[in-house]
């Protein structure tokens, strides 16, 4: 049993400690944290059941929700808490009415904070099936990927050059496969009332194409070359004067790699960003091919490192 020691004496600060989880909270002169008076059992007797819905939910705000959802499950008093309004409130991203309208598709008026989370943090496919969009449970910023279906590839209406494949290995089944070109372009755009804070753009390819053998994953290089000579160029530019360059060789055939096309700064605006991108290799003097586009990646700037590093 987890002992609480509340005195009522001037204001004083309890860290406790719950599971493996430590919050500390100021308990102000003459508040009392029991739902029984303290002077009719011994301070040393009291446990977690003992505590106050407010003052459990004053120790939640301090929480991730994630965090939140496991010490729901203590006892009723956590699990009554957590539903409270002034718990979720600070989760929220600033413009969550307007995202609430964009992907939940009804007026927030009477849904609770926590169920108004919940639904921002459940994907959404818009655009018919060309877009997933969610909130992140721990930066409550937008996470957003778009399929290559919905990009402008240059070459794409010709079969000789590129193809729309399925495949298991996209979130969207399908991927969009280069045999051979001179010309290598892919542009896209998205407009979307991101909530305020720094994203990173991607794009998620692989070198070969994906295949199945023996009932595992396996990958066809046949078509891989002319990657090795010219560095890809990448863009990001935005409707309120942003603009983001970089170049990588693409390497790593048989693997899934993000590569980083920049950042972009989303300001208390309240109004939707346009976000324009592109890859290029233009070389006339060599082909280049194998190469599978997937989808461009939309993730708060936290999620940077480990997407670069994520390959599969």
């Amino acid at each position: 049993m987890t002992v609480l020691s509340i005195p009522a004496t001037a204001p004083v600060f309890h860290s406790i400690s719950l599971l493996s989880f430590s919050v500390i909270i100021q308990v102000p002169m003459g508040a009392s944290c029991s739902r029984i008076p303290h002077s009719s059992i011994p301070p040393n007797h009291l446990s977690l059941g003992d505590l106050a819905e407010s003052c459990v939910a004053a120790i939640l705000t301090h929480l991730d929700p994630p965090d939140i959802c496991r010490l729901a499950r203590l006892n009723r008093a956590f699990r009554n808490a957590s539903r409270a309004d002034l718990v979720w409130e600070p989760k929220l991203p600033d413009n969550y009415e307007v995202l609430v309208g964009e992907l939940v598709g009804q007026s927030s008026e009477n849904l609770g904070k926590r169920d108004i989370f919940a639904a921002l943090c459940r994907a959404k496919t818009l655009c018919n099936g060309t877009q997933r969009v969610w909130l992140d449970k721990t930066t409550s910023s937008i996470c957003l990927e778009i399929s290559a279906k919905a990009l402008s590839i240059t070459g794409m209406d010709d079969p000789r050059y590129w193809n729309h494949i399925p495949t298991s290995e996209s979130r969207f089944q399908s991927v969009a496969y280069l045999k051979q070109t001179w010309w290598f372009e892919v542009e896209g755009e998205v407009d979307f009332p991101f909530p305020p804070g720094t994203y990173s753009l991607f794009f998620r390819l692989q070198l070969g194409r994906p295949t199945k053998r023996f009932g595992h994953r396996a990958c066809n290089h046949e078509h891989v070359h002319g990657w090795n000579l010219k560095p890809v160029q990448f863009r990001v530019r935005t409707s309120d004067g942003q603009s983001a360059a970089s170049k990588c060789f693409l390497n790593e055939p048989g693997k899934w790699v993000n590569y980083h096309v920049g950042d972009v700064n989303v300001g208390r605006t309240g109004t939707s960003l346009n976000v324009k991108f592109s890859m290029k290799r233009v070389d006339c003097t060599h082909t280049k091919g194998g190469v599978c586009v997937d989808s461009l990646l939309v993730y708060p700037v936290e999620f940077k490192e480990r997407l670069r590093h994520l390959s599969s």
